[in-house]
């Protein structure tokens, strides 16, 4: 039997937790749905969620009553809205994202792999209040062509047509994340070219889960 979608966010957040991407209460997610989304309530451990935890949300940002939504769930609306070819968004507070992006930093084409989010840097969002429009506003201009971003000073954010792709993609940034925090210990760090960029981008067209 196919999961309903909130068994289905359900499922995701524990893998997040499982995968080391969130601790806590901290990190979020959430799915697309035809006629709003849904998203991980706020504050609740994630061994203590269920399916019906998941809190539904319309476009206009008014939640089902009774539940209140993670406090970050305006950007994942605002992400939703802006990337109609989106089904999900995941956003964590791992270990090495969250290190590069309390410095400030986009992560650039130092590995091939970079190119899963669909550019040639992961960008890094200015710093704006969890939880704000002035939050959300950043991290959208942030994924502008690109499937993943950091927040400064906060985390990352993983989009993808579905859970299992987003939190793949938010797998493959926090890895990456951790080997440029160890190239970075090193000294200078050697890039790959723009043109070395762009056949790294044709050759993942159509290639499993990283395909366009």
């Amino acid at each position: 039997m196919t999961p309903t979608p909130a068994e289905q966010l359900l499922l995701a957040v524990q893998k997040m937790a499982e995968a080391g991407l969130n601790k806590g209460t901290s990190g979020n997610a959430s799915i697309r749905l035809d006629d709003g989304f849904l998203v991980t309530p706020s504050g609740v451990p994630v061994e203590q969620l269920t399916a019906n935890s998941m809190v539904y949300m319309d476009w206009e940002g008014r939640p089902e009553a009774g539940k209140k939504p993670s406090s970050e769930w305006r950007f994942h609306r605002d992400i939703l809205l802006a990337r109609p070819e989106m089904g999900a968004v995941v956003h964590s507070h791992s270990m090495f994202s969250t290190t590069i992006a309390c410095m400030g930093r986009n992560v650039p084409p130092f590995h091939y792999m970079i190119a899963t989010v669909g550019g040639d840097d992961i960008r890094c969002a200015p710093y704006a209040l969890f939880g704000t429009q002035a939050l959300s506003d950043s991290a959208v201009a942030a994924l502008q062509d690109r499937k993943a971003c950091l927040l400064a000073h906060h985390g990352m954010i993983a989009v993808g047509k579905t859970l299992p792709q987003a939190l793949a993609i938010a797998v493959e940034v926090e890895n990456l994340c951790e080997q440029y925090w160890r190239l970075l210990k090193l000294g200078e760090v050697k890039l790959l070219t723009s043109e070395q960029m762009r056949e790294v981008h044709a050759q993942f067209t159509g290639y499993g889960q990283w395909g366009k």
